[in-house]
């Protein structure tokens, strides 16, 4: 699943593939904007990604589409 991050201050969001649920990463999401604390996510490569909660200015929680290749009729 695909996780985007938008940081204040921050030109680009950021890009994340995660093996996790929609619902955990929306709680870990939810736990650390609330406490201030990191946002730790671990990517599908083994990763870890820490983004300091009171930093995150939206995030975009979604399943990643394989684009469909050919012609329609």
């Amino acid at each position: 699943m695909e996780v985007k991050i938008g940081i204040q201050q921050a030109a680009r969001e950021m890009a994340v593939d995660v093996d996790s649920t929609q619902e955990f990463v929306q709680q870990q999401v939810a736990d650390a904007v609330a406490a201030g604390t990191l946002l730790t996510l671990t990517d599908t490569k083994g990763r870890t990604i820490a983004v300091p909660g009171a930093k995150i200015a939206y995030v975009e929680i979604g399943s990643t589409q394989v684009g469909a290749v050919g012609f329609r009729s």
